[in-house]
């Protein structure tokens, strides 16, 4: 199911369900959100810091009740992270699927380690979900943002999806299926969870930061072994970003991924990244590994 788009006037809810989030970053988004003429809802745990383990923005259950509290709020149309990090994967189970099922789709945006929730959404929700840039962070920038607004406003502007500049074809060839993925790591450490799923039939993303090239390659094995990758119908690779030279892990990923025999385009530019566009998860699209280019069946958003 498409969530439905957003109109002037709608409020915009921002949450924390991973990392704490800079103050300073986010001061500095929240006068771009506001100009999208959105109300912007600001989660308690936001501005909560963390709570006894430091890499987390609160309390698993207190981050649990801060997604619960935005989505179930009637007057809210789209849930943003603030930023990623770490421990979405920690509040999942403390979710009641059902009543936020009950409250309507709405969109959920962000990346990165919010890959846990997108697959949640997916599996439990039934709904496609935005993998963008999030409004806390660097990457935050002109280009990522705007395309984030016209996504969530103007879908139809952005059915067609351009890799960015110095994109390669690995394996040619056009592909037809529904986008998934989404990070790399959290990917892998989904094995075996309810929400993992499989990708056959599937359009992949894939990207990661600050990972080693052994542990991207121990991490596409793992996914390989387990049977994920069965059925694939195409991948797209986007940032690396501190993983260390880009050619060994170009080389690494073709080894990889190159006898599955299906489309694979490296550096199409989003993930940890300056300029990333916003891709939909759980919509059926076209990779044309040829152009570089990923195009939407119908808009992200209904």
């Amino acid at each position: 199911m498409r969530p439905p788009r957003l109109r002037r006037g709608d409020t915009l809810a921002l949450v924390a369900p991973s990392g704490p989030v800079p103050d300073a970053l986010l001061e500095t988004a929240l006068p771009v959100l506001r100009d999208w003429g959105v109300k912007v809802k600001i989660g308690a745990c936001v501005r909560g810091g963390s709570a006894g383990l430091p890499y987390l923005s609160a309390t698993d259950e207190q981050r649990a009740a801060e997604f619960t509290a935005a989505w179930l709020d009637p007057e809210v149309t789209c849930v943003l992270a603030a930023r990623g990090g770490y421990g979405a994967q920690r509040i999942l189970d403390l979710l009641d699927w059902a009543a936020l099922r009950a409250a309507g789709p709405k969109v959920f945006a962000g990346s990165s380690d919010l890959t846990a929730v997108h697959r949640a959404v997916d599996v439990q929700l039934g709904l496609d979900s935005l993998f963008s840039s999030m409004p806390a962070s660097v990457l935050f920038d002109e280009f990522a943002a705007g395309h984030l607004r016209r996504t969530l406003f103007e879908p139809e502007s952005t059915l067609s999806i351009t890799a960015a500049p110095g994109w390669e074809s690995m394996m040619p060839g056009k592909a037809h299926g529904t986008l998934t993925g989404g990070n790399l790591a959290l990917l892998a450490a989904g094995l075996g969870t309810p929400e993992q799923g499989r990708a056959r039939e599937a359009i992949v993303l894939l990207e990661d930061v600050t990972e080693s090239p052994y542990r991207l390659d121990r991490m596409l094995t793992q996914l390989l072994r387990s049977g994920w990758f069965d059925g694939v119908a195409g991948v797209a690779l986007g940032s690396w970003a501190g993983c260390g030279e880009q050619g060994p892990i170009h080389d690494l990923v073709l080894d990889r991924l190159g006898p599955l025999g299906v489309p694979v385009v490296w550096g199409f530019g989003f993930g940890h990244v300056p300029a990333a566009p916003t891709i939909p998860l759980g919509a059926v699209a076209e990779l044309d590994a040829d152009a570089g280019v990923i195009t939407l069946d119908v808009p992200a958003l209904a």
